[in-house]
């Protein structure tokens, strides 16, 4: 049995001092130093005839039965291994001079223990705990391994200072040593947690382990102390509000100062922070008419309408030449105006069977060129007759020929080519009888025609 109880206290000790894996998980280490009281009365121990008849009695009867050595008398030391359990081991000693109701001389005490604990409550202040172990304890030269069980409680001053006052039975396993009552009264100091960047936070519970934060944000900075912290602030080194991811927002537009192209003057989100005075959806930096709304596509500036017909000159094909909407801005040829172009175009005379046109005819073609030029996008026909006189292809080819030079002749004065084509109708297409001298001059002709 002897063997037996040495045994297990080595095997205790063995695991208090070597297989200790983590006080609580950010300072797994527990170090209490502090006095003992040895009370070997209130234990109803048959092998001690000095004990009370009755577990417990006279608990707290320090004056008569607590043997106190008056200093540092024990140390214990825990690490915390998950789920409320710490392991551990403890050393103390003391001075008998009390056991039971019987007075002894001065005799050594000596004790080493392993201790399995298990804290009731999780990170709080007040933190009470139970306690199972095993030991060996000398009384003078006597020793004997003895089984404990106790109850206790630490007082928190910070989280790693406190007060821890525990008692515990401890069972004789022989039975020349006496079954006793120990109690403890120590400071506790916890410890062994990592901190790698010293902000407070153990780098377990450090999202920013390397980097000194705030608790508030797990361990990670706030540079620009905004509340936002780095990682999710768009500009850490820049206070701003949460609304902009923390950005500044210097003229208080909505857009923040790295987004806004005009940061100093307020504007429109839609502009990038940039004012638009005339609201024409131009900003006022881009916009060549800032007080005058006009579309991007002319830079901010309404579009001009030069000949004032209600047709922009964007779409104006004739913008000095007041028009209609109809004609896109150009002028229309009119029933009158075609009488008139016509009314010229018949007195263009040519040199007999000739189509050399007579000098006299040039202020003629002056007059049909003016109209003309009027209406700039207008689009003509010269066409030439002739009259029934000589064969039909003499008279085709005179008509071509005659209406090619009236043709020729417009266009070397500026007319388009583009506008006038030239056809021959040759003797098909009278407006008179050829059966008189007078009627033959009206169908020897030229007109001009509005292509429609």
């Amino acid at each position: 049995m002897k063997h037996l109880s040495k045994l297990l206290v080595v095997a205790l000790v063995f695991v208090g001092v070597n297989s200790i894996q983590a006080q609580d998980e950010n300072n797994p280490w527990q170090v209490s130093i502090g006095v003992n009281a040895i009370d070997a009365y209130p234990t109803n121990d048959s092998n001690n005839p000095y004990s009370s008849s009755t577990l417990f009695d006279e608990y707290f009867n320090v004056s008569d039965h607590w043997n106190i050595l008056p200093s540092v008398s024990y140390v214990a030391v825990s690490k915390y291994i998950g789920d409320g359990f710490s392991v551990g081991a403890r050393g103390s000693l003391n001075r008998i001079e009390k056991v039971g109701d019987m007075s002894v001389d001065d005799l050594s005490h000596y004790a080493i223990d392993g201790t399995i604990k298990y804290n009731i409550l999780k990170n709080t202040t007040v933190d009470p705990f139970v306690e199972v172990g095993g030991g060996y304890t000398w009384i003078d030269e006597i020793g004997a391994g003895t089984v404990n069980g106790g109850v206790g409680v630490n007082f928190w001053f910070s989280e790693n200072v406190g007060l821890t006052l525990q008692t515990q039975y401890k069972h004789a396993f022989e039975d020349y040593l006496m079954s006793h009552f120990q109690h403890m009264a120590g400071i506790s100091i916890k410890f062994g947690g990592t901190d790698t960047d010293g902000d407070g936070i153990y780098d377990k519970d450090d999202a920013c382990p390397e980097v000194a934060g705030l608790a508030a944000f797990n361990g990670c900075p706030d540079s620009d102390g905004d509340g936002i912290e780095d990682s999710k602030d768009s500009c850490p080194n820049a206070a701003g509000p949460k609304e902009l991811n923390g950005c500044p927002d210097s003229d208080g537009d909505g857009v923040a100062d790295k987004d806004d192209a005009c940061p100093s003057t307020p504007g429109l989100a839609s502009l990038a922070g940039c004012p638009d005075a005339d609201g024409d959806g131009v900003a006022d930096k881009d916009d060549a008419c800032p007080n005058e709304a006009g579309p991007a596509a002319n830079k901010g500036c309404p579009w001009p309408d030069s000949d004032g017909d209600g047709v922009l000159d964007k779409d104006d094909q004739c913008p000095d030449v007041a028009g209609t909407v109809a004609n896109n801005g150009c002028p229309e040829v009119t029933e009158e105006v075609q009488k008139q172009l016509n009314d010229y175009a018949r007195t263009i005379l040519f040199d007999t069977g000739k189509s050399s046109i007579k000098a006299e005819s040039t202020s003629v073609m002056v007059d049909i060129i003016q109209i003309l030029n009027e209406y700039p996008n207008a689009k003509f026909t010269v066409e030439g007759h002739t009259d029934s006189q000589g064969s039909d292809a003499t008279n085709q080819a005179l008509s071509e020929k005659r209406a090619n030079a009236v043709r020729d002749f417009l266009i070397d004065k500026g007319i388009s080519a583009s506008r006038l084509t030239a056809i021959g109708y040759g003797e098909s297409k009278p407006i008179a009888t050829n059966n008189t001298r007078a009627g033959r001059a009206q169908n020897r002709r030229v007109e001009i025609n509005l292509v429609k």
